[in-house]
């Protein structure tokens, strides 16, 4: 029998995100990956996404994009559109973190919610309440929290295909990401200035003030360079053609899907020894751990050694996409397993 799984994606962006949008990205590579497995999707995101699944568009564009639509209006209506069709599927798959949640104990359809981090520990009582009624999976082991069971860790895959080995880089450095104090675009900018390369900058501004008042002043145009936000077609070739990324992250990232994407081009990564980092930087072999910025000027210089093939080769089989889609479709048929002999035990004791 076919498995029916409807897929939960965040409405902020569009399916797959044009920019930036690292949850909309992985409900696309996902839901992509199933389709081609066979698997019967129904993807509820913005109505302008693009897929191969069956589409359920609940927001006409996402949130993000379009400053005039109510963000929670919306995000009520798209999240109680798949409970009030949970009896269409054998797995509802919560992609959307922690408020569809709430909705899980009104349907008899297993709840299987990949928990994409933290925000705060505010939002941890959530998942406490349902962590033994919903079956959750971590995108990293460091990403655990120990106050709740997971049915499994999977981190998250890329399409390959998509990324080419780049055997003779630029002669830049590349910081990738969202310009946020959390993600070090300043720390970057000292690296770079320590080593003399010149520093590219690409992302969406995620905070405002931090970018004005510490990033966009030391904007040359020569030294400092800021790209804007980047899209699919030109990931590629930036992550490919810098000597080095670096990730110099102040906070505990749960995964980082700009470090493997660089290292699938050939682009060593250099970052802390926090978060998810140690699960996908080998030291020495696809990039660098360091603990200091001076660490970290170091690795640049020591980077332009490392073999680009073998840093491309360190991540095709851990972070491809079908043994993503693998792990998640072995959770699937464990959940509805065990959702069945639950069922089965309860209607005997009736």
């Amino acid at each position: 029998m076919t498995l029916r799984v409807a897929l939960l994606a965040p409405i902020s962006w569009r399916v797959p995100p044009r920019q930036y949008g690292p949850w909309e990205q992985f409900a696309s590579l996902l839901t992509e990956g199933l389709v081609r497995r066979g698997v019967d999707v129904t993807l509820f995101a913005t109505d302008d996404s693009v897929t191969t699944a069956r589409l359920v568009g609940s927001s006409p564009r996402g949130y993000s994009e379009d400053p005039a639509l109510h963000a929670k209006a919306w995000e009520a209506l798209h999240i109680s559109g798949v409970f009030e069709r949970a009896g269409e599927f054998d797995v509802i798959h919560n992609s959307f973190d922690f408020l569809p949640l709430t909705y899980s104990h009104l349907v008899e359809t297993p709840v299987v919610t990949t928990i994409h981090g933290f925000s705060s520990e505010q939002i941890v009582p959530v998942f406490e309440k349902y962590n033994g009624s919903s079956y959750y999976v971590a995108i990293s082991d460091a990403d655990r929290h120990e106050s709740l069971d997971y049915v499994a860790t999977i981190h998250h895959g890329i399409d390959m295909g998509e990324f080419e080995l780049e055997e003779k880089p630029g002669d830049y450095l590349l910081f990738f990401g969202r310009i946020h104090p959390d993600k070090g675009t300043v720390e970057a900018i000292d690296v770079a200035e320590r080593t003399g390369m010149p520093l590219v900058i690409a992302g969406i501004v995620q905070d405002r003030d931090y970018f004005e008042q510490l990033v966009e002043p030391l904007l040359d145009c020569d030294r400092v360079s800021y790209v804007g936000p980047v899209g699919a077609d030109r990931r590629g070739g930036l992550l490919g053609g810098a000597r080095a990324l670096l990730h110099l992250v102040n906070f505990d990232e749960p995964f980082g899907f700009s470090v493997v994407e660089a290292m699938a081009c050939g682009t060593p990564v250099i970052a802390p020894r926090r978060g998810s980092m140690p699960e996908i930087i080998r030291h020495g072999e696809n990039g660098f751990l360091v603990d200091t910025e001076q660490d970290a000027a170091a690795a640049v210089h020591a980077s332009a050694s490392l073999d680009r093939t073998a840093v491309r080769a360190s991540v095709e089989g851990r972070f491809h996409v079908e043994r993503m889609v693998d792990d998640y479709l072995a959770v699937y048929q464990r959940v509805v397993e065990l959702h069945r002999d639950k069922r089965t035990g309860i209607e005997a004791l009736r």
